[in-house]
């Protein structure tokens, strides 16, 4: 019965949206007010349209209304009717009304007409294959080209660190120096972080990895966020890009989504369109820009 529970909880969403005021007043029957479906159920003189109850079942429970057995078609139709009459009450008491719920289902009903448009808009722009081979290659360029292996010593201070590189200088094994002082949870593989490409990195992490041949480690502590580094690399490989036909259905949502960009630029370009937001000539500018920030995932733990 999980999904009854999913009805339930979006049957208030479901039938909110649907009972809008009308200009001219009033609630508008579920399932829209040009609708000619019969009512499976009327509440306070609102009814609740047979083919809305079936949309609302299709979307929600991922199968149709036939499919229910007796009993499950009452539950469900027990909780629109409920959520129809808080639908109601919520009216009555203004609630849609009020700034925040007003912005909801402005922005729902955006939503739901840009997912409608795109789909009629792409609905006879199936992508070919061309394009999306071209799609492929493009994404491919973009991949980086190497992946690193590298394990680390984690500390909390430079003086710490520089310790660290002393005692390899002695002999002392990474993974046993790693297993001893590091405080990164990796110390359990010895600082081993496994295979990585350097933007899933802090930056100055990554930068030290890229300037390491195998074999060699940092003898200048690193610094990010979370600490103190001494890192060594210990191998590369070139990436192998995802086999074309493991990302095909990708690529096609990729596509699909940058020809309904195209069209909406045009929309764009030939609207009327003004921004009535924009800061004043008068306003102070800032003196400089705030500094940026480098990615927070420099800390890999195994």
């Amino acid at each position: 019965m999980k999904y009854l529970r999913t009805l339930l909880v979006s049957a208030a969403l479901v039938a909110l949206a649907a009972c809008q005021p009308q200009a001219g007043g009033g609630a508008a029957p579920a399932g829209g007010a040009a609708s000619n479906s019969p009512p499976i159920a009327t509440v306070n003189g609102t009814p609740i349209r047979r083919d809305f109850f079936d949309f609302y079942v299709k979307q929600v429970a991922g199968r149709n209304a036939t499919e229910l057995n007796d009993e499950q078609r009452g539950q469900v139709l027990d909780s629109l009717v409920r959520a129809e009459l808080v639908a109601q009450q919520a009216n009555k008491d203004g609630i849609d009304k009020t700034q925040d719920t007003a912005a909801l289902l402005e922005l729902t009903r955006i939503n739901v007409l840009e997912q409608a448009m795109s789909q009629n808009y792409l609905k006879d722009k199936k992508a070919s294959d061309q394009e999306l081979r071209a799609e492929y290659e493009s994404q491919v360029a973009k991949l980086p080209k190497t992946e690193y292996h590298a394990r680390h010593i984690l500390v909390a201070t430079q003086p710490y660190a520089e310790r660290i590189v002393e005692s390899l200088k002695k002999g002392i094994k990474f993974d046993e120096l790693a297993r001893r002082e590091s405080m990164d949870s990796s110390k359990e593989s010895g600082g081993d972080l496994g295979w990585f490409t350097p933007e899933r990195m802090d930056k100055a992490f990554a930068d030290a990895v890229v300037s390491l041949k195998p074999g060699e480690y940092t003898t200048m502590p690193v610094q990010t966020q979370y600490g103190w580094h001494v890192i060594q690399l210990l191998e590369t490989r070139d990436t192998a890009p995802p086999p074309y036909d493991n990302v095909k259905q990708r690529l096609e949502q990729v596509v699909q989504a940058k020809k309904f960009k195209a069209y909406t630029d045009e929309l764009m370009r030939n609207a009327k369109i003004d921004k009535t937001d924009e800061k004043k000539p008068d306003e102070k500018k800032p003196d400089a820009a705030p500094p940026a920030t480098d990615k927070s995932a420099g800390k890999a733990s195994g």
